[in-house]
């Protein structure tokens, strides 16, 4: 009888990866949990959310009698997610911190620690995905480091392993985890990629799992869940001269200390008629397609673009304004799943597909056209709303996922388009329709 297969299977407190280490053990599998701490904070209320999730995961691994692990992550988090997070705000871009938390915690740092320290053979997650390979072929993967630079290739010849959306499509999570490296992907078990979000609550519910089955789940950006963002990043401290902390309520020596941007407060314009609508506490807090708040007017205003140099926020009237549709964007260089552009495209420097820019939209059709660099510009066959710098987009050819690549540029509006500007360039130098939006790097 052959040693049974160890696989590590990371669990946050909630169901999901709760029913995803219950049904491995059903396959008969070694089972170990372990729980990522990759933030530390408290919220409003003076409770440290992580604590209590990591209470929920350690009461999992007792029900299903299997060994319990804690790792910490904050320092990895802070330098590689939201060092990264703060800096792509500050540049007026909208980033997605949980594609980049999978990217480099998640399936780097936990899944280098599952298989070197704990000698994992396979690592699982509760995500709704799927991959082309069956359990066993993912046990046969060794962990081999490969040669790294320009003659690689020469060295093995692999199939690369298909990362496949999951058979419950209103949570497939496949967006999250477009950046995925393909190392992680082959020796990855997605337990759920076949079930819907229902049976899974059953199964919770049908194997003493009501703990975390009675959890709200958060749909918020993942370490500042559904507090107001703009609090989150304005919070202020209180400090005195020399800069050390003290209570609020002190000397009027105190001054406020921004905990990580800075406001940059700036005008509401309307880009109809260039009014002045009112003011904001920071461009960079709004995203294109957001409906603005705007003290004083009750109709309701929304984002269609923002001036970095003057800080202003550009806002329509309507939610179906032309300023918010595009239909041209380029991304950086591409990360590809199976780490070489689809062969059609290579071939071709052009290819359909689909792509998303947010989790849960609906799959638009688009061209890629493939640039020396790697980088791509992508055309959608209908301009879609709300397109802003810094989102991803995400690729899909049928029910695969192709990989993902940063906005870094966008096309002009279709209200710029009207209005008959830019009529001899598709897409200027800068990132946007103005002079002065948007970095481009």
């Amino acid at each position: 009888m052959s040693a049974l297969r160890h696989v590590v299977c990371a669990l946050s407190g909630g169901v999901d990866s709760a029913v995803a280490a219950l049904l491995l053990r059903r396959r008969g599998y070694q089972v170990t949990g372990v729980f990522m701490k990759n933030w530390d904070s408290l919220d409003e209320q003076g409770i440290c959310a992580a604590d209590k999730d990591c209470e929920d995961a350690y009461k999992v691994c007792q029900i299903l009698d299997i060994p319990f692990h804690q790792v910490s992550y904050v320092k990895e988090y802070w330098n590689d997610v939201f060092s990264d997070f703060l800096n792509e705000y500050e540049k007026g871009r909208t980033p997605n911190p949980d594609i980049s938390c999978n990217k480099h915690i998640k399936f780097s740092c936990f899944h280098h620690y599952a298989v070197d320290n704990l000698g994992a053979d396979a690592v699982a997650t509760g995500h709704y995905a799927r991959t082309s390979l069956e359990d066993e072929e993912v046990f046969e993967q060794k962990h081999t480091k490969r040669p790294d630079g320009l003659f690689r290739n020469r060295f093995e010849v692999r199939n690369p392993v298909k990362l496949l959306q999951a058979a419950d499509s209103f949570k497939d999570q496949t967006f999250f985890l477009s950046q995925v490296s393909q190392d992680a992907l082959r020796r990855t078990i997605f337990p759920l990629g076949e079930l819907t979000k229902d049976f899974v609550k059953k199964i919770a519910a049908e194997n003493r799992l009501h703990h975390v089955l009675q959890k709200k789940e958060s749909m918020g950006i993942c370490f500042i869940g559904k507090r107001n963002l703009e609090h989150f990043l304005l919070q202020v401290s209180v400090s005195d001269v020399s800069g050390g902390l003290l209570w609020a309520g002190a000397p009027v020596v105190m001054k406020p200390v921004f905990q990580y941007l800075q406001p940059r407060p700036g005008k509401f314009i309307s880009i109809e008629d260039n009014r002045v609508l009112g003011t904001h506490k920071g461009w960079f807090l709004y995203t294109l397609g957001q409906r603005a708040k705007i003290s004083g007017l009750s109709e309701p205003w929304y984002v269609v673009e923002k001036d970095g140099t003057k800080g202003d926020v550009l806002v329509a009237p309507r939610v179906d304004h032309p300023a918010l549709y595009r239909d041209l964007l380029r991304t950086n260089r591409v990360h590809w799943i199976a780490e070489e552009p689809p062969a059609a495209l290579v071939r071709d420097k052009m290819m359909e597909c689909h792509f998303r820019f947010r989790h849960q939209m609906a799959l638009v059709p688009c061209v890629l056209t493939l640039n020396q660099d790697g980088t791509v510009w992508v055309t959608a066959v209908k301009a879609v709303r709300g397109l802003a710098l810094g989102q991803f987009a995400v690729f899909y050819k049928g029910e695969e996922c192709l990989g993902s690549g940063k906005i870094l540029r966008l096309g002009p509006s279709a209200y710029t388009l009207q209005k008959g500007k830019n009529r001899t360039r598709v897409a200027p130098e800068v990132s946007s329709d103005s002079p002065g939006l948007h970095p481009t790097s």
